[in-house]
């Protein structure tokens, strides 16, 4: 005989299937939770009240030298934030890779802690590349002002003319240094803006001829000859106004660093689906230790001769940034005293093979 009747059956029967309809609701939503703290790019570590780790997304993963420091400093501000303090500590790795990590561990309300792992190597980098560009804008900007400040004063106090003449015009260089300088700047942010969005068959030779044409002038005022290789007819896609750029400014640097009598030549060929573009000197060359820098901003090789030269420092960061925004390279081979090639690799429109 049933301790139950039918009614009483029946109720049982229904808060069961609530019970079972509640119990895969909680399940649903714990595995959409977790989905969640597992599409998150910082690491995440739960503990419960009794300091045990309940959960760990991968972004908190073990592994490596690294992940055992930071699981030892997880494991002690856990434990300080299961006993109700907030607590957080940033750690620097020297590497390689260096890395800079950032763990906070705060308390739950209802018993347990979380700690979240942030990596700050990527904001810690830019943070430091910021700090170096206004430094170094505020030196490159401060430099001619001050000469172009001394320079007035001497004229100001001098009736012979032909000083007055020779101080003019070494005014005049010292404001086409800084207004260089700024307009370099300004290519340079517009270049990094500007990523391609349509880009378009571009003829190679056009943007070369261009290129060459705007330093032709400089390059026969310092002896040194630009030739121009057999291009033929490619095209590479890309932006115009962003590789004429480019080139001009590994012509610009080549004839700079070239010695009197010296040869700069500028070829360009089909490679699989892309085209390479070198700029070659017999210049002064690069050192060794200087390679892996010199596509960065302001760096100069030789900070006397650049001056001498009007360098800003600039040119071949914008002839990266450029590389960059068409999916390109540009490499450097180079022995001192022997002159430098550079090569601009970019996409061609259409796979093309060496005739």
């Amino acid at each position: 005989m049933s301790l139950f009747g039918r009614r009483e059956q029946e109720a049982l029967r229904a808060e069961g299937q609530r019970l079972l309809d509640r119990a895969g609701a909680a399940e649903a939503e714990a595995a959409r939770l977790r989905a969640s703290l597992d599409a998150v790019p910082a690491g995440i570590v739960v503990a419960d009240e009794r300091g045990e780790v309940v959960f760990r997304n991968p972004g908190a993963a073990r592994g490596g030298h690294v992940d055992v420091l930071v699981d030892e400093i997880v494991e002690r501000l856990l434990r300080e934030a299961i006993v109700g303090h907030a607590a957080e500590q940033r750690l620097s790795v020297f590497g390689p890779p260096p890395r800079v990590l950032a763990v906070r561990a705060l308390p739950l309300a209802r018993g347990g802690a979380i700690a979240v792992i942030d990596d700050l190597t990527e904001r810690t980098r830019l943070d430091s590349v910021r700090t170096d560009f206004v430094a170094n804008i505020s030196h490159e900007l401060k430099t001619p002002v001050a000469a172009i400040a001394l320079l007035a004063e001497a004229l100001a106090d001098c009736d012979d003319i032909e000083v007055h003449r020779h101080l003019a015009g070494k005014m005049v260089d010292e404001a086409h240094r800084a207004a260089g300088t700024i307009d370099d700047l300004m290519e340079l942010s517009r270049i990094e803006l500007g990523a391609v969005v349509d880009p378009e068959p571009v003829s190679v030779a056009g943007i070369v001829g261009e290129a060459v044409a705007r330093h032709r002038l400089t390059a026969e005022t310092a002896r040194v000859a630009i030739e121009i290789g057999s291009i033929g007819d490619i095209e590479v896609l890309g932006d115009r106004l962003q590789l004429v750029s480019a080139i001009a400014n590994l012509v610009d640097n080549a004839v700079k660093y070239s010695n009197c009598d010296g040869k700069v030549r500028v070829d360009a060929w089909p490679i699989d689906d892309a085209v390479e573009i070198t700029v070659a000197d017999r210049g002064v060359g690069i050192p060794a230790k200087d390679l892996d820098r010199i596509f960065e901003r302001f760096y100069r090789v030789d900070r006397a001769r650049s001056r001498d030269t009007g360098g800003t420092g600039l040119g071949l960061a914008i002839v990266r940034h450029v590389a960059t925004n068409h999916g390109g390279e540009v490499t450097v081979t180079s022995r001192e005293g022997e002159g430098s090639v550079f090569t601009l690799r970019l996409p061609a429109p259409l796979p093309v093979d060496r005739e």
